[in-house]
């Protein structure tokens, strides 16, 4: 076997399980997940000559992934509305930036197995961007300048996300919550 062939594979064997979880948290099913991560794959042949090893292969992976799956969107859906995100934090935050009523504790929920049914339902309804950012940021574990790559974005704007998106996630598990009693 070629050794670009044997290195292609080892870097398959490597990664696809963290692509798919991605794909995943991207609110793909596990169908079309594995359709974004071969098209991920194919595009990362075609461009392989285009890596430069300034990041990981993962990371560059990621970034291939993430293009694709905005790719995807962009053909199917348009982007939910700009949420206003001054009155949210006027409404949520003192002027100290202290929370007016701090967050439920997950502890109670976190037992339930519904719970983790609510926290996808919720993650489905952020934006793809913030959905992404969240994702790559507090479950895939990676760092906020690996995440900055990944999306092509500036750390600011990284911050803005990741408020919109546990804003949004807490937002939504509260009336879910509040629904159930």
């Amino acid at each position: 076997m070629p050794a670009q062939t044997t290195a292609f594979a080892e870097i398959v064997d490597a990664n696809t399980g963290y692509l798919l979880r991605a794909a995943i948290g991207f609110g793909l099913g596990s169908v079309d997940a594995e359709d974004l991560v071969a098209e991920t794959f194919k595009t990362f042949l075609e461009i392989q000559d285009r890596f430069e090893g300034r990041s990981s292969v993962r990371t560059f992976l990621y970034g291939i992934l993430y293009r694709k799956n905005l790719e995807r969107s962009r053909k199917s859906v348009r982007e939910m509305p700009v949420d206003p995100i001054e009155g949210i934090f006027k409404e949520r935050f003192d002027s100290r930036g202290m929370w007016q009523n701090p967050p439920r504790g997950p502890d109670l929920e976190a037992v339930s197995e519904e719970t983790e049914g609510l926290i996808l339902e919720c993650l489905d309804g952020l934006v793809e961007q913030q959905r992404a950012a969240f994702y790559f940021k507090e479950v895939e574990r990676m760092t906020a300048e690996e995440v900055c790559n990944t999306l092509e974005i500036k750390s600011t704007h990284l911050r803005v996300l990741l408020f919109r998106a546990r804003n949004g996630l807490r937002e939504c598990l509260e009336r879910k919550w509040e629904a159930k009693q």
